[in-house]
């Protein structure tokens, strides 16, 4: 088929996924009559901000279940409906399935046998309770990197087991979990937001004790007995009384809902893989139109990819890079940004393709590493700067993402040259400028980005340098850009060898980014995390097996 006929296509392609995002803004449904999507954006302390309580549920059954449903009697419950019954039917709720234990020596202590089933309830522990604690406290005499797995799984099983007490004692004055907002009291200067344990009952005033307690317990006799009515009269009484004394913070725990349900990154996931196969299928049959069709998609994803950074940014009040799952996200971006420029330079689809796989990858590895509780926790009090944040942090992410890309781009290099029989010498010489101009541009953010790292350390700790891992790893990086420049400039590697170079970079970068924090030392350390060490040696082996490909392909004169 020609393909001037096939003009309108990626227009139409593009129409239909725009329509996929439009779909997504529509509220959810629920089993229940009873108005959970309104309940669930009310605003409440937990963890030290301010979020909706469909962020508590969602984080909350993540970390128990590691999904945000549940399945209990072939019907779906979300996270919400979860709460909901955690806090008003506790009964109930516990015979949901909502721990994941898959370590057969955990449920061998529990004398349950392992079956295909991964998930139980809460009354199916119950009986075991004492036994968890005894195991679980002898474990947490052990250092983490020491523990056996079997040591590890029952101490986090006992850390999930407390986290479903916390949450379902929080409306009987006995939890923790979050506070139900606003009580504040009438005291010279900012107010204090104050929550509901024991020990601050007697602060909490009149107004708070209406509003606040007795709308809750209100909502809780409504759910019970399924009065939708009254469930729905007594929610939009308490917020309107939010909205008028605190209309910045409901304002913002309504759009946080909104964040949580339109889920941007999980559709930029989508769209970016569409991207991907449209490039992939671009090297099969007709070029133009597919190539046009990932371009467009590519950027469609991207724009979906900002709104979610910048609504994080909105939501915290910080730069765009404040943890490890926030430097996931901006490293794809950064990377996607790049590729999108190159794109737009070159039109021969490689940038589309390798932008299109690291914005893909990177939101995956985003989205396990929000397994790990909310995304949007307060900041430690060294890293509490925005100007920092905003300086050093981004360009040291900067540098992370370009060097990914133009490690990426080497790859591709490597792979096509080795297996693509159409390959030419002006293909392999455009793809060298794409990286050799990357890791410029890396270079340059790395650097400054380290050095503002030092002034930064200065001011925090009173020196500008110590050797630290996470600064040894940022060294790393602009030491090794700085070699590949080096060596290329002074001839002292031909095309090959600055391509492999450039593989090595993604180990290099992938050291600095993930793996310091895992060593479980220095100042920069998160401790160290098992199954994240796994997959960081695999994605090392990886880029070896690429580097060793391209010896191999220069062996039998490929190169």
């Amino acid at each position: 088929m020609n393909e001037t006929r096939l003009k309108g296509l990626p227009y139409f392609l593009v129409s239909l996924f725009v329509a996929y995002l439009v779909i997504g803004t529509r509220m959810p449904s629920y089993f229940s009559r009873l108005d959970v999507a309104g309940f669930s954006q009310l605003p409440v302390l937990s963890g030290g901000r301010i979020k909706p309580l469909d962020t508590v549920a969602r984080t909350s059954l993540l970390l128990l279940r590691g999904k945000q449903s549940v399945r209990w009697h072939e019907k779906t419950l979300s996270a919400d409906e979860w709460l909901l019954d955690m806090l008003y039917n506790a009964r109930t709720a516990d015979a949901y399935p909502v721990f994941e234990i898959d370590n057969p020596d955990v449920l061998g202590v529990m004398g349950i046998q392992q079956t295909s089933n991964r998930y139980y309830s809460f009354t199916d522990l119950h009986p075991h309770l004492e036994e968890i604690e005894s195991q679980a406290q002898q474990a947490e005499a052990i250092k983490p990197d020491r523990r056996s797995r079997y040591q590890t799984a029952i101490d986090n099983l006992y850390n999930r087991l407390a986290l479903y007490h916390e949450l379902q004692s929080t409306l009987r004055f006995t939890g923790t979990t979050f506070y139900p907002l606003p009580f504040r009291e009438g005291l010279v200067g900012p107010a204090r937001w104050i929550g509901l344990g024991d020990a601050l009952i007697h602060h909490m005033n009149s107004v708070a004790l209406r509003h606040g307690v007795i709308a809750y317990a209100t909502m809780g006799n409504a759910w019970q007995a399924s009065d939708a009515p009254a469930f729905k009269k007594t929610l939009i009484e308490y917020r309107s009384w939010l909205d008028t004394e605190v209309p910045t913070e409901t304002s913002l725990s309504r759009y946080e809902f909104f964040f949580n349900y339109f889920e941007p990154f999980y559709k930029s996931m989508v769209i970016y893989v569409t991207a991907l196969l449209l490039a992939f299928v671009s090297l099969l049959a007709w070029p133009k139109t597919f190539v046009r069709s990932a371009f467009y998609f590519l950027v469609l994803a991207f724009c979906v990819h900002t709104a979610g950074l910048v609504s994080r940014m909105i939501l915290q009040g910080r730069p765009p890079v404040t943890n490890l799952y926030s430097s996931a996200i901006f490293v794809g971006w950064t990377a996607v940004l790049l590729g999108i420029i190159l794109e737009r330079i070159y039109r021969n689809g490689i940038g589309t393709m390798v932008a299109s796989a690291i914005g893909f990858v990177t939101l995956i590895i985003a989205h396990h590493l929000a397994a790990q509780g909310d995304t949007l926790e307060m900041m430690r009090a060294v890293l509490d700067s925005n100007f920092w944040l905003a300086t050093h942090v981004v360009c040291i992410t900067i540098g992370y993402g370009s060097t990914f890309l133009a490690g990426f781009l080497a790859v591709l290099y490597i792979v096509r040259r080795a297996f693509d029989k159409s390959w030419s010498a002006a293909s392999a010489l455009e793809l060298e400028r794409m990286v050799y101009g990357i890791v410029c541009f890396s270079l340059l953010f790395s650097f400054i980005g380290t050095i503002l790292g030092g002034i930064w350390a200065d001011q925090s700790w009173g020196r500008f340098w110590g050797w630290d891992p996470k600064e040894n790893g940022a060294l790393m990086i602009v030491l090794w850009n700085a070699f590949i420049l080096h060596a290329r400039i002074g001839k002292l590697a031909d095309q090959r060898a600055v391509m492999i170079m450039a593989v090595f970079g993604n180990i290099v970068t992938a050291f600095s980014w993930f793996g310091v924090n895992m060593l479980g030392i220095g100042l920069h350390s998160y401790g160290f995390m098992e199954k994240a060490f796994a997959w960081l040696v695999i994605f090392a082996v990886s880029q070896i097996l690429i580097m060793a490909l391209a010896l191999a392909s220069a062996r039998r004169k490929i190169f």
